[in-house]
């Protein structure tokens, strides 16, 4: 019984051709705008994510505070971080390791052009190890860096594509690049990472680029690494408690940050949830005017089938029937833009990831989220429904005398 409404539902729905998708027009939007929304917002956070690079979750950063300028984390500060702060750092009982790090703009030139990029800084001896894997950086060719390199550079793999360099030319092992003025052979190139950051960074020993911009004792950035991941909170409470004494300020006037890679994750995915939420809030009002819609297209249905009404109560037909019949006929318009909702919200989103991954030069994977589609599918037919319930007791109080008159 219940299949006799959905075909009669559709048989009426094409009958009524053009009107049907006008009306649809707002589900459609609406849904639409929730599901890319929510694609592209899923894409962009792990789009962000692959952006930090921090492979191990034992790993807590420390910079300094204070910015009083642009450039790589930590540059650019008031007071910043020196090595004695990374060797009292490696003191403490939670600690495995503390390495300090430099991340400097600098000027490149190759095939005679010239671009502003970063190079970061490679620690020498036994330490080296543990940037590489906590990075988890890799040779596509060539290889990494290794003690006595001094002269020699390891590149992000952005470089060896000629239309995105910067030097319209691509640059391989073997090549020399003039970094701060000094040449530099380049003697590997990195494996794709998906990160802006790390796909287009310049890697250099410590000392030749704390010599090349005269940094002296003064770090950027300290990666400490943690005996075990359930020590995190302690360490990092540790670390803290420590930097204010060297640092002589008090809690809550820290001119430093302890961050770790779950803290700077959940910062920014909670931040671009809100963002997401909110807009995805506006869209409910699309779907709130195309339910409207659905109301006054049943309605109107419901004065144009008089007669249709009358008859099919003529012949023994229920006030319970009529109701189902309208109910669902407008459950279906719902299903309807729903369906055609989820395929255009999907085509967007993932058009969209697609041009935030050629954006950013990344490799973030679109992904059917089909919670997602489900959802958008049943939210449309309850919509359509309720929408439909009130043109559909009109239809049911119809009476039949009434009716066959028209």
């Amino acid at each position: 019984m219940i299949k006799d409404y959905f075909w009669f539902g559709i048989k009426n729905l094409r009958r009524r051709g053009i009107r049907s998708w006008l009306t649809l027009l707002g589900i459609i939007i609406g849904i639409a705008t929730v599901v890319s929304l929510i694609s592209l917002g899923d894409g962009l956070k792990a789009a962000v994510n692959a952006q930090f690079g921090i492979e191990d979750t034992e790993v807590i950063t420390l910079q300094a505070g204070g910015l009083n300028g642009y450039g790589p984390p930590g540059t650019g500060v008031v007071k910043p971080l020196t090595r004695e702060d990374a060797e009292a750092i490696e003191k403490l009982d939670v600690v495995e390791v503390a390495i300090p790090r430099n991340v400097e703009t600098v000027k490149a030139e190759f095939n005679d052009r010239a671009i502003i990029g970063y190079a970061a800084s490679i620690i020498e001896g036994e330490k080296r190890q543990y940037i590489y894997d906590i990075v988890d950086v890799e040779a596509e060719t060539g290889r990494l860096l290794k003690d006595g390199d001094a002269s020699k550079i390891v590149l992000g793999t952005g470089f060896s594509n000629p239309d995105k360099n910067g030097f319209e030319k691509e640059v391989q092992v073997g090549n020399t690049l003039i970094v701060q003025g000094k040449s530099f052979q380049v003697i590997g190139i990195m494996k794709k990472k998906g990160s802006f950051i790390l796909d287009n960074v310049i890697l250099m020993d410590d000392t030749p680029l704390r010599d090349l911009m005269k940094t002296g004792e003064n770090v950027d950035i300290i990666a400490i690494k943690i005996k075990s991941k359930d020590l995190m909170e302690r360490a990092k409470t540790d670390i803290e408690q420590l930097m204010r004494q060297r640092r002589d300020v008090n809690e809550g006037e820290e001119d430093f940050e302890v961050s770790t890679p779950e803290a700077i994750m959940g910062t920014i995915n909670s931040i671009l949830n809100g963002v997401q939420a909110f807009i995805v809030l506006i869209a409910f009002a699309s779907i709130l005017v195309g339910a409207v819609g659905i109301v006054n297209t049943m309605t109107t249905s419901v004065l144009e089938r008089r007669k249709e009404i009358g008859i099919m109560k003529a012949i023994g037909a229920r006030n319970s029937d009529i109701f189902l019949q309208f109910f669902i006929e407008s459950g279906l318009m719902g299903l309807i833009g729903g369906l055609a909702g989820v395929v255009l919200g999907s085509t967007i989103g993932f058009i969209g990831i697609f041009a935030i991954n050629q954006f950013l030069g990344i490799t973030s994977a679109p992904h059917i989220n089909f919670v997602l589609i489900f959802s958008a599918l049943i939210g449309g037919f309850i919509i359509g429904s309720i929408a439909g319930i009130a043109p559909a007791i009109q239809a049911a109080k119809q009476r039949p005398v009434e009716a066959l008159r028209g």
